[in-house]
């Protein structure tokens, strides 16, 4: 039994889904997002939230069954208030801003590097070392945040590098 599966989404005021087959559509004040979910689970709409249940008991419905509620939750989390991933840059000389619909990022290599963002996230640089990915497709948001990071991993031994601010980095000491 799927104890997350279990629990309805609540839609709330200002939030409108649908269901049309196997697709929920989610409207909100962030904008419209939607996800099919497969043939194994059952979604509907009824008392201004959306409920999954799984067709049959096989292994397979039951996986389907959680993954199908969480995801839903999601869209319901991205049109209302949105996702958001903070990176932070440590190191001497390292920073970043934004240029029209381009991060430029200096990390110590004979070149700046170029991030184009893509369409559906929103880019901010507040402070040179404070980067702000944020966007109401937490795979997308996750995924950019990602990308940004790759160009410079936080390195174990003096910590400079691109890290999330949420993130401990583990600390060795060098040679003596």
């Amino acid at each position: 039994m799927s104890r997350i599966g279990k629990k309805p989404v609540d839609l709330p005021s200002g939030v409108t889904a649908s269901v049309s087959g196997q697709t929920v559509e989610v409207k909100g004040p962030k904008g419209t997002r939607s996800f099919t979910a497969t043939d194994d689970v059952t979604l509907a709409v009824e008392d201004n939230a959306v409920t999954v249940t799984p067709r049959g008991k096989s292994k397979r419905a039951r996986q389907q069954w959680g993954m199908s509620r969480t995801q839903v939750q999601n869209l319901v989390t991205g049109v209302t208030d949105g996702f958001k991933k903070e990176l932070e840059i440590n190191g001497v000389g390292y920073r970043a801003q934004m240029q029209g619909n381009v991060l430029k990022l200096n990390l110590g290599y004979s070149h700046d590097v170029n991030f184009d963002v893509p369409e559906g996230v929103t880019v901010t640089a507040p402070k040179p070392t404070i980067i702000i990915v944020e966007g109401n497709d937490q795979q997308q948001v996750g995924q950019v945040a990602a990308n940004i990071r790759e160009w410079r991993k936080p390195e174990p031994y003096k910590g400079k590098g691109i890290k999330y601010v949420d993130e401990y980095i583990f600390r060795k000491e060098g040679k003596r």
